[in-house]
Parts: C-alpha cells; sequence; structure tokens
C-alpha cells in the first residue's frame, strides 16, 4: 500500500504534529527523500522523536523504512500528475472526461492496496456462513448497501437493506451468533450505521466494516475490516470517488463469493434464467 495513500487516508485524524509532518510530506515528498529525520523536524517544526513516531503510526519500522517506501510511492505516482486535478467549471468535455477516468482509476488502484487478501478471504467466509445479513448504510452508502443485497440474494443468502436507521436497529434487535452486519460508512462515524454496529456486537452478530482508512468509531465493532478511498482534495468528487471506491469492494466480495461456492454459481443462474424468463413471456 503506498505510503501517500495511508497519510491522505489518516490525515483529518492526526494530531496537530502529525498532521505537520503528513502536510508536508503529501506537499513535498521529493524533499523529503533527501533529508534527514532531524533535519525533516527542523523544516516541519516538531522534534525529531515525533518524526521517528509518525513514521511507525504508518506501520513502518522508523524513518528510513518510511523515506524509502515514499521514493516508490513518488515512482509510482509519477504518471497520474497531468491528469489529476479538481473539475472546474471551465473544463470542457474532453478536460472532464480524463479528469473524471483518472480519478477513478486511481481510486480503484489505491482501495486494491488498501484490502489485504487475508481480509476478503475473511469476509467471504463469514458471509458464506452467516445465516441472516444486514447490509447497513446511510444516505449514498444506502445505495451501496441495496446493491450489495441485491447480489447477495442472487447468490441465495437472506440479505437485507434499509434507508432507515430506524428499521435496521429494529431488525438487528433479534440478531444472534449466526447472523451477519455489513456496515458501509465512508467516514465511519455515521452515528445510525454505528448504532447498528453496537447493536450487533451486543448481539453475539458478527460485524464486517467497510470504511475509510483511518481511526474511526465503527472499527471498534469490527470482525473483519476492509477499507475504502475518498478523493479528499477535490470536493467536487469525493461522493462519486467514495462510491466507486465502496462498490469496487461489494464487487469484488460478491465475485470471490461466487468463485468460492457452486451453489451461489447455481443461484444467480437461476436468477437470470427466471429474469429472462419473465421478459420473454412478455415479448
Amino acid at each position: 500500500m503506498s505510503v501517500l495513500v495511508k497519510i491522505r487516508a489518516i490525515r483529518d485524524s492526526l494530531t496537530s504534529n502529525e498532521a505537520k509532518i503528513a502536510d508536508f510530506s503529501l506537499k513535498s515528498p521529493n524533499v523529503i527523500k533527501d533529508l534527514s529525520s532531524q533535519k525533516l523536524a527542523m523544516l516541519v517544526g516538531v522534534s525529531q522523536s515525533s518524526i521517528v513516531k509518525f513514521t511507525q503510526k504508518l506501520g513502518y519500522k522508523g524513518y528510513p523504512d518510511f523515506k524509502f517506501a515514499l521514493i516508490e510511492a513518488i515512482n509510482a505516482e509519477a504518471d497520474d500528475v497531468q491528469l489529476h486535478g479538481k473539475i472546474t467549471v471551465n473544463d470542457d468535455f474532453e478536460q472532464l472526461n480524463k479528469k473524471l477516468l483518472a480519478s477513478k482509476h486511481k481510486v480503484l488502484i489505491e482501495t486494491s492496496g488498501l484490502n489485504a487478501d487475508q481480509s476478503i478471504e475473511q469476509a467471504v467466509q463469514k458471509i458464506k456462513s452467516a445465516k441472516r445479513i444486514l447490509v447497513s448504510g446511510i444516505g449514498a452508502s444506502a445505495l451501496v448497501a441495496k446493491d450489495f443485497s441485491y447480489k447477495l440474494q442472487k447468490i441465495g443468502k437472506m440479505a437485507l437493506a434499509e434507508a432507515s436507521g430506524h428499521i435496521q436497529l429494529s431488525y438487528v434487535s433479534t440478531f444472534s451468533s449466526d447472523d451477519l452486519v455489513i456496515c458501509i460508512s465512508e467516514s465511519g462515524n455515521t452515528s445510525d450505521v454505528v448504532a447498528v454496529a453496537k447493536l450487533a456486537k451486543k448481539r453475539g452478530a458478527q460485524v464486517i466494516t467497510i470504511t475509510n482508512y483511518s481511526d474511526n468509531q465503527l472499527m471498534k465493532s469490527a470482525d473483519v475490516k476492509l477499507y475504502t478511498v475518498a478523493e479528499q482534495s477535490s470536493i467536487r468528487l469525493s461522493s462519486i470517488i467514495s462510491r466507486t471506491s465502496q462498490e469496487f469492494v461489494i464487487d469484488l466480495l460478491f465475485i470471490a463469493l461466487t468463485q468460492a461456492s457452486r451453489g451461489a454459481r447455481k443461484s444467480v443462474e437461476e436468477s437470470n434464467k427466471a429474469v429472462k424468463d419473465f421478459v420473454n413471456q412478455k415479448d
């Protein structure tokens, strides 16, 4: 996973000193690769120990490992620079097309990098073994939740998605250890979804969370954590990019589920046949 992706993902949850280091890293990564930790600390205005702690928070052993990861990230993102940027009212259709395509491509690559194969496999196993499933989401995430519930129904799972947080809570109040809640929230702090996750854990149910990479309330209830990416630097694109990332994760889970089960593949075939037969009858 790119170190720059990590920094962007956790930026809003950092302390003031950590945020200074993060902002400098994102703005001037090419400068950092030639600096010692002591010189970087002087430039940013923090202590040298703050630099080391920041790199460790990102999952690196120390500053040298962080610098190496930063150089790799700079090289990987070099080809993206020309096409990225906020879509403006002055962009013509060609510019709009290129910027949107580039942003979506970038977020798909980053989302893939955020999710370990082991986490996907764990999520698939929990979905396969669940008796009942609630896919929880509010607002734009509710649309993604509804889409995933339909996909799960096609492979024979008893899955439900409701836009109302109250209905979600009512349904989860009947859950037990055989059941599963899949919580989708870009921020990970949507109050209704957090309440659903907490109640699910209280009832002994399993919880899968699909949120951004930063620390958030939903993670505290998660048995399996999956991650999405939002383009923080582009407000105009944020909801589009967030939804693209969420849809990638649920599509990945759906395909993995159909691969893992002959019964699931048969259910999809029967579902498609039922719709096709109905359409043919109307014709």
